[in-house]
C-alpha cells in the first residue's frame, strides 16, 4: 500500500483544468496514492460567471467537489495543481487560495513535500511556461520538493514537449498523447513522494 496522500488541487474556468485533474488524480490512485481532489474556492463575482455560459457550466458541473483548504495541505504530503494561465500568471483564483497558507508555511507544514503543477491557455504559447515557473517559485519557498516531469518518458515529448509540466491547449480534445503525458506526470509525482515519505 502506497504512504502517498495526494492533493489535487485545480482551478478551471472552461472545465479544461478540471478534466486535466480528473485524470491526474485517476492515474495517481492507479499508482496507490490516497488521492483528494479539491477545487480552488471562485472568487469573480457571480454576474462575471455567468455572462459566459462556459464558465457558469464547469462552475455548476464542480460544485459537489470538495473545496481546497489549509487543512488539505497539511494532511496531504504531495501536491499536484492545474490552473489556467493569466496574463502568464496562475490565476487570481489559486492565488487567493496560496494567499491563505502563511499559518501553514510558517509551520513547515508544507516543507518536504512533493509538489507538481500543469497548466492551460487558449494558445501555445500563451504563458504556460511562465505560470508553471511562477507557480514553482512559491512551492519553493514552502521548501516543498519540486517534482517537473523534464523529459522523463516519450509521452512529455508526444504532447508537445513541456518539461516544467504539462500545459493544454484550450478547446483540444484530450487524445491519447494528452492522456500519457498527465498521467505519466501524475504517476512520477507519486512514486517520488514515495521515497520522501519512506
Amino acid at each position: 500500500m502506497s504512504n502517498v496522500k495526494l492533493a489535487v488541487i485545480f482551478y478551471s474556468t472552461y472545465s479544461t483544468n478540471f478534466q486535466m485533474a480528473k485524470i491526474a488524480a485517476e492515474a495517481a490512485k492507479a499508482a496507490g496514492a490516497d488521492v483528494r481532489l479539491l477545487r480552488v474556492a471562485e472568487t469573480a463575482p457571480e454576474a462575471a460567471v455567468n455572462s459566459q455560459d462556459g464558465w457558469k457550466a464547469t462552475v455548476a458541473a464542480t460544485a459537489d467537489i470538495p473545496v481546497a483548504t489549509p487543512e488539505d495541505m497539511e494532511w496531504a504530503n504531495a501536491y499536484l495543481f492545474s490552473a489556467p494561465t493569466r496574463f502568464g500568471q496562475a490565476p487570481s483564483q489559486l492565488r487567493a487560495f496560496i494567499d491563505t497558507l502563511g499559518g501553514k508555511w510558517s509551520t513547515g507544514a508544507l516543507a518536504n513535500k512533493a509538489v507538481t503543477a500543469m497548466t492551460s491557455a487558449a494558445n501555445p504559447h500563451g504563458g504556460q511556461e511562465a505560470t508553471l515557473l511562477g507557480l514553482y517559485t512559491t512551492f519553493m519557498h514552502w521548501g516543498s520538493v519540486i517534482v517537473a516531469p523534464g523529459f522523463t518518458d516519450a509521452a512529455v515529448a508526444a504532447a508537445g514537449g513541456n518539461p516544467y509540466g504539462y500545459s493544454h491547449t484550450q478547446g483540444k480534445e484530450f487524445g491519447e498523447a494528452e492522456t500519457a503525458a498527465i498521467t505519466h506526470q501524475a504517476k512520477r509525482l507519486v512514486s517520488i513522494a514515495a521515497k520522501l515519505a519512506a
